[in-house]
Formats: structure tokens, C-alpha cells, sequence
């Protein structure tokens, strides 16, 4: 940080933490991103929004890979994590995925118990070297998935048994328990309930004090409340990318205003 007296939490002071550059993704013939070049801070809250089928789903799936898990799909150009080229033949991608942690759209607890749930990902990673350390990890988690206080007598039950804001905390808990660096998550809140909206939009600000947060949401005034930058994507363009506040009140592009004023969507 160049100076030590701005707050930690100045969007301005942050390094950048993703840096992606001529990213293209094909679905077979089908061109689904075309150059897309994006830096994406660490320790901010960014939001990609645009109408469905624009291309903000498939972009953030390219930044921890889960596109290699479709046969058809073809990523080009780089994107880098820290200056390392995640796309790199040397980057193992279960690796990467324990350092850039995602949560779905709709919550996906395992058949497993509220603490294996959790216990997981540290476990295959070997993070954890007995079962102290293990109790440790997940507690930790829990915490930050603001959701140990109403878990922490039921750690035996099954996860599937919570309500779907709690299932969604869960869900965040588990992503952020092999210590990820960057947090992906996926229209998190569209399955949920307004109170269980408010519940993770609050945890999401927490989140960013420790990581790189990065969040497609189909709500504008989600992107409003929750992110520091925004992305605005179009036909698999990205349009305009700034500060939040500015794609809001005065963004530079017509299809961003047209976007925003409800004229496309």
C-alpha cells in the first residue's frame, strides 16, 4: 500500500487482485465473451450485472475454471490471480478452487452434517493436521458465514435441515473454509427471502474486509447496496466497468443508462 495513512478499507488503496485480458469463451461456435479486459481489486466488493444470457455468469466461472468442466467450452486470452496466470498448464484447477471459493445461485449444502459440510473442503486440502485443528477451521467458518450462533448445538444435523437463508450462510462458510483469497458467488440471494436477502448482503460487506468478493446478481439495487465497482455486460461485451456509484448516477455508456433506466433488460 502506498500510503499508510489512508483506512485499509479505502477502495482506492487496494491492489489489484484480478487482472483479466482478452478473455474470450466459446461454446462451440457460439461466442459467448469477447474481450473482456477487467481489473478487479482485492479486498472490494464487485458486482457484474447485465441482462440474462449477457455473459456475466460465464465470465465469473472463468476465474476459478469451472468452465473446464464443460466439454464444448473454449476459454482464450489470460487472467491472472496475484500475477499468476490461473489458465497456466502448471496451475492444478482443484488447487485454484480451494483459493478462489464459489457460492451458487441456489444454496447446495452436501447430504452430510452441518460440520462436514464445512469440514470438507480443509479436509481434502490437508489443512488441518487433527481434529482440534479441524473443530478450529470450521468454527472459524461458521463465524464467518454469520452462522455459529444458530448452528453451534447442532453441529451433527444434517445441513440439508436448515431454512434456505441459513443453507445459503452454510453455503458461504463452506467456500471460505480452505482460506480463500477470492469469493465468487453467483446471483446468491435469487432463491432466498428478503430477510434472508438482508442477511447475506450484511455478511457480503463483512466478507470483503478479508477477500476479493465478486458477485453476479440479477438485482441493481443489490449491486447498489453491496459492491464498491461495477461491471455492466451486454451480448457477452463488457460494457462499462467503474465505480459503483458512477455506473449508477452517471455512467459514460448509453447501453449502461438504457440498462439501468429499465429501457433494456
Amino acid at each position: 500500500m502506498k500510503d499508510s495513512n489512508i483506512s485499509e478499507n479505502d477502495v482506492i488503496t487496494q491492489p489489484v487482485k484480478i487482472a483479466a485480458r482478452n478473455v474470450q469463451v466459446y461454446y462451440g461456435d457460439n461466442h459467448a465473451i469477447k474481450d473482456v479486459n477487467v481489473e478487479i481489486d482485492d479486498k472490494t466488493v464487485t458486482a457484474f450485472i447485465g441482462p440474462s444470457g449477457c455473459g456475466k455468469s460465464t465470465f465469473l466461472r472463468c476465474i476459478n475454471r469451472m468452465n473446464d468442466t464443460i466439454d464444448i467450452c473454449r476459454v482464450t486470452g489470460d487472467i491472472e490471480i496475484d500475477g499468476e496466470d490461473i489458465y497456466d498448464r502448471k496451475v492444478d484447477p482443484v488447487q485454484l478452487r480451494a483459493k478462489v471459493g464459489m457460492v451458487f445461485q441456489k444454496p447446495n449444502p452436501f447430504p452430510k452434517s452441518i460440520y462436514d459440510n464445512v469440514a470438507y473442503g480443509p479436509r481434502i486440502h490437508g489443512l488441518a493436521r487433527n481434529k482440534a485443528e479441524l473443530d478450529d477451521i470450521v468454527e472459524r467458518a461458521l463465524k464467518r458465514g454469520a452462522i455459529w450462533n444458530e448452528v453451534k448445538d447442532r453441529l451433527n444435523e444434517p445441513g440439508t435441515g436448515l431454512s434456505g437463508g441459513q443453507q445459503q450462510r452454510l453455503c458461504i462458510a463452506r467456500a471460505v473454509a480452505t482460506e480463500p483469497e477470492v469469493l465468487l458467488m453467483d446471483e446468491p440471494c435469487s432463491a432466498l427471502d428478503p430477510i434472508a436477502t438482508a442477511q447475506v448482503e450484511e455478511l457480503i460487506d463483512e466478507l470483503r474486509q478479508n477477500y476479493s468478493v465478486v458477485i453476479v446478481t440479477h438485482s441493481m439495487q443489490q449491486a447498489a447496496r453491496v459492491s464498491q465497482k461495477t461491471a455492466f455486460f451486454h451480448l457477452g461485451h463488457l460494457v462499462e466497468f467503474g465505480d459503483t456509484d458512477k455506473i449508477f448516477t452517471a455512467p459514460e455508456d448509453p447501453r449502461t443508462e438504457s440498462y439501468i433506466t429499465g429501457r433494456i433488460g
